[in-house]
């Protein structure tokens, strides 16, 4: 059961009168989620639960799934017909006047906004104010315990280790001249995720050029590129350990099946490098100052040193993403490319770092996690300073 004390003292200390969810055919997993909502309960019927900073929470139910949310606490009221839905509605937000919803101005945080626009139009008829809730997501989705930064911590030594073993099993097959392919060499790493406890949602990336240079690039069984001497490697690695409540560690590194890196993959990879070391630098410099960071600030952070370069055209994705018990997490993304991330960066939360300049002829990322905690933020694993060098 959600912890509705902790989410009421949050709900007063951000000066709102109360938390308004909603799902229908469930389309809003964070709402499920925060509230524990079992999976295999049939749900084809609109349902509100409405968390209020003070007072008892109220719920309003269909009345062929009145047992939707009866595992959580509150008074119930039940509906057949859309006028009762309505004036059901207009009840359970008595005496309300700032509701946050999952609803994002403008769609600016996509993965925030879940609320249909009709709905929120009907709640504000009702001379309701609808605030975004994206950081009262953060607090309850995004943020974690000691034991799930141990088991990043504890994922990342086995993922660090997998990775190191694959670029070596790629470097030992070249100098015996025996054939690997891209596809291969993902397919013994995720044996090697099996072997040591790491689950993942999708397999890892390995690509070579001119693939390196498609950031979401994907190995295919059949048709992936061989593994050469001269080949640039790219692999982007994520993982979990296979425990309830774990959380991911996702990294990316490349290296060169060569004696010496070649002045232009050279060049790009110091571009990469300057720019997630200032986007760290602007983390731990804005933690320690005790200053508000948001996501949008740390991209441009690290966006700038690349389009001072020339490259800026070239790099096409955010610079990082929340991670949680999914790779890509409901915290604030380091983001203002695609999206203009105003969320903050809040305390005991992991993010990734993965700037990235993707050529036609081949692409370089380098990527880290870093978790911020109330004193200090920290790269949770080894940080990349060179390419390596292979052969």
């Amino acid at each position: 059961m959600p912890d509705i004390r902790a989410i009421q003292a949050e709900l007063r200390a951000s000066k709102l009168d109360g938390w308004l969810f909603y799902d229908h055919h469930r389309r809003d997993p964070i709402a499920n989620h925060i509230l524990e909502i079992a999976k295999d309960q049939m749900a084809t019927r609109r349902w509100f639960y409405f968390i209020p900073a003070r007072g008892e929470p109220r719920k309003l139910v269909h009345r062929i799934e009145q047992g939707m949310l009866d595992s959580l606490t509150g008074s119930k009221q039940a509906y057949s017909s859309w006028e009762e839905l309505h004036k059901g509605i207009r009840k359970l937000l008595a005496g309300s006047k700032t509701i946050a919803m999952q609803y994002s101005p403008e769609n600016n945080v996509p993965y925030i906004g879940l609320v249909d626009a009709g709905t929120v139009e009907f709640v504000r008829k009702l001379k309701k104010k609808v605030v975004t809730s994206a950081d009262l997501v953060q607090k309850f989705e995004a943020t974690w315990t000691a034991e799930q930064l141990e088991s990043h911590l504890e994922a990342g030594r086995a993922i660090d280790r997998i990775t190191r073993a694959a670029f070596e099993r790629a470097a030992e097959f070249v100098r015996q001249a025996k054939p690997i392919t891209e596809s291969g060499l993902q397919q013994w790493m995720l044996g090697e995720f099996r072997a040591n406890g790491i689950i993942t949602s999708d397999p890892p990336i390995a690509a070579v050029q001119p693939n390196n240079g498609n950031p979401h690039y994907e190995p295919k069984r059949d048709g992936s590129n061989p593994i050469r001497a001269g080949d640039l490697l790219l692999l982007d690695v994520w993982g979990k350990l296979d425990r309830p409540g774990s959380v991911y560690y996702d990294i990316t590194w490349v290296g060169y099946l060569g004696r010496r890196v070649p002045d232009a993959y050279a060049r790009i990879f110091r571009i990469v490098r300057e720019a997630r070391n200032r986007a760290i630098e602007f983390v731990k410099d804005g933690v320690a100052r005790d200053r508000k960071i948001h996501g949008w600030e740390v991209d441009r952070a690290a966006r700038e040193v690349i389009r001072k370069a020339g490259y800026g055209k070239y790099f096409v994705h955010r610079t990082g993403h929340s991670i949680g018990q999914a790779v890509h997490g409901n915290g604030a993304n380091m983001d203002s490319l695609e999206t203009k991330d105003d969320r903050r960066v809040v305390p005991n939360t992991c993010f990734s770092i993965e700037p990235g300049i993707y050529l036609p002829e081949f692409g370089i990322r380098s990527e880290v996690d870093m978790y911020v905690n109330e004193r200090e933020a920290v790269v949770t694993g080894a940080i990349q300073d060179e390419i390596l060098t292979l052969l």
